[in-house]
């Protein structure tokens, strides 16, 4: 044990989206103090769909993050439909999956190549890796932009769509511009193969934390869950995404702005592994040999994985669009007009985004005019676990030198792709 004294005090953790602080504390050895604190002030994302209506929520909540904007999207509209009992059709539900596929893409490929690649090679910014490491990061930025013109096609921009609406699309790509898309695919093999070897070398220098914990996610009986599924659970238990309450049991803590969650434990697990231990089944092929490659087997409870099974998701990602791009012009492309009759209702809304569940929940009246609204953001489910695991994992390194410890724990925050910004949450304050 470390006898000397302990004082990290880190504001704000570098290459994650939004603010955070980790505390540590010892004295003669004896740790007094572990903390993950978040400091943002809070957003008031909610309360800005109060009183909007029904066909521009969407657009509002889509810029509560400009890294799930898609999913933020897709979750908002799925609220909406469900709500007024909109029924989507099979080609909006495959052009929504690739949207959902192109923003997984997107996201990981950014947290991997330009977040936690840095960490792995030594440096302290992805800019070094332009001239010691040139030819991975271009292979980097081209899978990156590969996703962001797959965004484009699908979404009309890269970030907060324009096309997606209740019901359907404003436009839809033509099948020209579906087949030069799935011959971009197909052609990203060569890529994603060079970092498999890549990340081979690399892979070792994680970590070999663990802590057993409950993950948390979506699951779909047809497929590897993204867009839709029921809310399911390694400790047991699967229920429809409107008993969500009961899964994320919100609460506050005094050193953070953004709420925590739990379930079954103190803490639970959202995201990219948590999908991995739930859902690993109904992986493409080329994903699970690609998880098996890395050395990541179900169950796994170290979450510096958490990256590993990002990349994975990137393999079947691609793997699993060319699929649905063939299913969509097999039948045929059509233009559709969604017919939307408005009425009063509830409706919750989710989707796996690359951090993991993400749900919206509004309420309508009989104009359509959103009179509640709640958001579960993933990254609030992971503020708990974050804690736990920094609490688990700081004995086992108390005897490193402090930059090393340090290092290890922004490695850890990392590791979750936290965005943090997203999850500091609307307060309700009462004035006497």
């Amino acid at each position: 044990m470390n006898e000397a004294n302990l004082n990290i005090n880190l504001h704000y953790v570098t290459r994650v989206e939004g603010h955070g602080n980790i505390i540590v504390n010892a004295k003669n050895g004896k740790i007094e103090k572990v903390q993950w604190q978040v400091p943002e002030a809070p957003r008031f994302f909610e309360a800005m769909v109060i009183g909007q209506k029904w066909d521009v929520i969407h657009h509002i909540t889509s810029r509560i993050c400009g890294i799930c904007s898609i999913g933020h999207t897709l979750a908002s509209l799925k609220a909406t439909e469900s709500a007024m009992g909109i029924e989507i059709s099979e080609q909006t539900y495959n052009l929504r999956r690739l949207a959902i596929h192109a923003e997984n893409l997107q996201s990981h490929m950014l947290h991997i190549g330009y977040l936690v690649l840095p960490d792995l090679l030594g440096v302290g910014s992805v800019v070094p890796l332009a001239s010691s490491h040139p030819k991975e990061l271009q292979t980097v930025i081209r899978l990156h932009r590969l996703a962001n013109e797959m965004s484009d096609l699908i979404c009309g921009r890269t970030t907060h769509p324009q096309r997606l609406i209740p019901g359907g699309f404003t436009r839809i790509p033509t099948k020209g511009e579906l087949l030069n898309l799935r011959e971009k695919l197909l052609t990203s093999e060569a890529d994603i193969n060079s970092l498999i070897k890549l990340l081979k070398t690399l892979v070792i220098k994680l970590p070999a934390f663990t802590r057993e914990t409950e993950y948390v996610g979506l699951t779909n009986d047809k497929e590897y869950a993204l867009y839709d599924g029921d809310l399911a659970s390694t400790d047991g238990g699967r229920e429809p995404v409107e008993n969500y309450l009961s899964w994320t049991n919100e609460y506050c803590v005094s050193h953070s702005t953004a709420k925590y969650t739990k379930r079954k434990r103190d803490s639970l697990m959202v995201g990219a592994l948590a999908r991995f231990n739930l859902n690993h089944k109904q992986l493409r092929e080329k994903a699970l040999k690609t998880a098996a490659d890395l050395g990541l087997v179900a169950p796994c409870y170290n979450p510096y994985m958490n990256t590993v099974a990002q990349f994975v998701e990137c393999v079947h990602s691609l793997e699993e669009s060319i699929s649905i791009i063939d299913a969509i012009l097999k039948v045929g492309l059509k233009d559709e007009k969604p017919q939307v009759k408005l009425k009063a209702g509830r409706g919750i809304g989710a989707v796996e985004v690359p951090r993991g569940i993400l749900i919206h929940d509004y309420t309508y009246d009989s104009n359509g005019i959103c009179i509640k609204s709640n958001c579960i953001i993933p990254t609030n489910q992971n503020h708990s676990n974050i804690q736990k695991d920094m609490e688990a994992f700081v004995p086992t390194i108390i005897s490193k030198p402090q930059n090393e410890i340090e290092l290890l724990l922004e490695m850890l925050v990392r590791a979750y792709d936290p965005c943090i910004s997203c999850s500091t949450h609307m307060l309700k304050v009462e004035f006497i």
